[in-house]
């Protein structure tokens, strides 16, 4: 199987299904300033301490959240702003959802990966402004979306001469208000041939369990990042807090930042078991 290699520009990290593992963590959205700041800064001061890859991830807005009270975030001028000054005083690349075509010129000159919602991942306007930019596009793939269909999102963004993709599983619809993550979606996905990520939050949801949230299970987050690593995959994807249960978005299925160090341990032991299998742990 061939596997792509997708860099960032300017960037040393680079995504492989057979090279070493990702990390793409931060919080869900920025709540503030200084709480990005600080989440931001441990964040990579933990990464470092690991040796992994790392790729800060936070929204500006969520505008998918279940009720209209939901909070949403600083909007996009402040939010930019705030992504910013963390990619500039950290070094680090930066990742945000973008959900309408209108903001992809302006999320452009900040974010190094723009990210295709899960909702939206069929949105083709969005895709070819996404890929209209040249920059790395990783679109989720939808919880009513099987993984044998994303070929047609990859043929959306070839289309419009961007090949650096990236793609990612986060559980697909079992019933009302539950998710399940299948190993095979992730196989599948890299017969693309582009660099597969696991979203080990997301994958843990309960869409819609609380009534005007989403709830989740986080028990579930470890073993379910262990095994999508043993299946050999670019990187995996971690909404953390510093305290979940007061987070103002996707708190029930957040990562506490203070277990980041363990799982990341975990991860990088069981791809280098797995990625000689593969064609090489670079």
């Amino acid at each position: 199987m061939i596997n792509k290699i997708v860099k960032i520009a300017k960037c040393p990290v680079e995504f492989s299904n057979s090279g070493k593992i990702v990390l793409i963590a931060g919080p869900c959205v920025i709540e503030n300033e200084k709480f990005a700041i600080s989440i931001a800064e441990k964040i990579a001061k933990i990464a470092q301490d690991k040796k992994i890859q790392l790729v800060f991830k936070a929204s500006y807005d969520k505008a998918n959240r279940t009720a209209i009270t939901s909070f949403r975030g600083p909007g996009i001028k402040k939010g930019l702003a705030i992504l910013a000054k963390i990619k500039k005083e950290f070094s680090l690349p930066i990742l945000t959802d973008v959900h309408s075509s209108l903001d992809v010129q302006m999320v452009c000159e900040v974010a190094d990966i723009l990210q295709i919602p899960a909702f939206l991942c069929r949105q083709t306007d969005l895709l070819v402004a996404a890929a209209k930019t040249k920059k790395v596009v990783n679109v989720k793939k939808g919880q009513f979306l099987s993984p044998y269909e994303v070929g047609n999102i990859v043929e959306k963004i070839e289309t419009y001469g961007n090949k650096n993709i990236l793609l990612t599983e986060r559980g697909f619809s079992f019933g009302y208000g539950n998710l399940v993550a299948d190993m095979r979606s992730l196989h599948e996905m890299k017969k693309t041939s582009y660099p597969v990520i696991f979203d080990a939050t997301h994958s843990v949801q309960m869409p819609g369990a609380n009534g005007k949230s989403t709830g989740g299970n986080k028990e579930y987050i470890f073993p379910l990042a262990r095994a999508a690593s043993a299946v050999g995959i670019a990187g995996v994807f971690v909404e953390v807090h510093p305290h979940p249960s007061k987070a103002l978005s996707d708190g029930p299925n957040s990562l506490s930042l203070s277990e980041l160090g363990v799982l990341i341990e975990q991860l990088n032991c069981i791809d280098k078991v797995v990625k000689p299998f593969l064609g090489g742990n670079k």
